[in-house]
């Protein structure tokens, strides 16, 4: 049997690659994966929808009630807005399918989550790829030069994987503005869109004129294994993506469903808890790097990822082999693109004593190569 060029073009994920060398006594900081509990609604009400028999099949855009419940959480946006997905990453596959057509072209940031080239190559579309400026925040002079008449989609992602980057409104604007003058569909990754420490969240939520946004519970909730996520689009186009969830998967896990619905309307307590935890992480984080000799960052203003350069004639992919190596799992740079490239990813979604431990390898390893 013969595989199809496009699934055999695609390399296996740099992040899974490297998730995949953890030791059992490693260190793993690669995985954005919170390590908080969910809340106790969440998990009392997947428990009980499983009990009470809501495992069967369900609608295609999800439970009215749970479309609700991410409906009330937007201004002027209702449940006809929204679409209940099988995790953010689907909702991507979704809309690169529903958007892209063979022949047609993407833009897709470098360095970007690691699904967005893939998943436009899966629709049949060539990708090309807009650059960072030195704050990490997408360089809308290399948006603009990417653009040529096959270009559909351009995709954006605030707050950023992996550089921790938040939108300013300046940029935020520019990208609209290109948008509308190239009739270009923006799709918006917000999936951690509830952990912006510093400044405010810019979202294409009121821009559905012209874009799609994605966002998710897999974060928010502490719940990466259920596999949840929703899209907020115009209700015009909303029939034909629910067409193709259908297609993808028939209908979003159920009880899951039922389960982040009862936990939705007491959320924000919880949310103002995971951001003042992972807030504090950032801080730890940031300065140990900055203590380490040949290694530097900016504290990043949202997600939970440090996305540090360094200074070694070395690769960010040997690099990180000779950190895990030494116990600490980390992910390099170039996993996210080429302009990933002297840089490495740690995740802080880990308790302060793994970050310390952490980085007492990485200090000793840079020490060591440094001289």
């Amino acid at each position: 049997m013969k595989i199809s060029d496009r699934l055999s073009s695609i390399p296996v994920s740099g992040i899974r690659k490297m998730f995949d060398l953890a030791g059992s006594n490693s260190i793993n900081l690669g995985l954005g994966e919170p390590d908080l509990e969910p809340p106790m609604a969440a998990i009392e009400g997947i428990a009980d929808a499983a009990r009470t028999g809501k495992n069967r099949y369900g609608p295609s855009a999800g439970i009215p009630e749970l479309r609700k419940g991410v409906a009330n959480r937007y201004k002027g946006i209702d449940e006809d807005n929204i679409l209940i997905t099988p995790s953010g990453t689907s909702a991507i596959f979704l809309l690169a399918n529903a958007f892209l057509d063979p022949g047609d072209e993407s833009i897709v940031p470098d360095p970007g989550f690691v699904v967005y080239e893939p998943h436009s190559m899966i629709a049949g579309a060539k990708v090309r790829k807009y650059t960072l400026t030195e704050d990490l925040l997408p360089d809308t002079d290399s948006i603009q030069s990417s653009i040529t008449k096959k270009t559909k989609v351009l995709f954006v992602n605030s707050p950023s994987n992996p550089t921790g980057s938040v939108l300013d409104e300046k940029t935020f604007k520019a990208i609209c503005d290109i948008a509308s003058d190239n009739n270009i569909t923006v799709i918006s990754d917000e999936v951690y869109e509830p952990f912006v420490y510093e400044g405010k969240h810019y979202s294409f939520v009121n821009e559905l004129d012209k874009a799609v946004v994605i966002n998710g519970f897999s974060k928010m909730m502490a719940v990466t294994g259920w596999r949840m996520g929703y899209i907020v689009a115009s209700k015009d186009i909303m029939p034909e993506l629910v067409k193709m969830n259908y297609h993808m998967c028939a209908n979003p896990n159920m009880p899951s469903q039922y389960g982040i619905a009862d936990a939705l309307p007491t959320i924000d307590p919880y949310l103002e808890n995971a951001r003042k935890i992972f807030k504090g992480r950032r801080d730890l984080i940031s300065k140990r790097i900055n203590e380490i000799p040949g290694m530097h960052i900016s504290p990043p203003r949202g997600a939970f990822y440090a996305f540090p350069s360094f200074d070694l004639k070395m690769t960010s992919d040997e690099l990180a082999m000779e950190i895990a190596r030494n116990g600490l799992i980390c992910t390099p740079g170039s996993a996210f693109g080429k302009g990933g490239e002297g840089h490495l990813r740690f995740s802080y979604a880990a308790d302060e004593s793994k970050i310390n431990r952490g980085m007492d390898i990485l200090e000793n390893v840079m020490r060591k190569l440094i001289k």
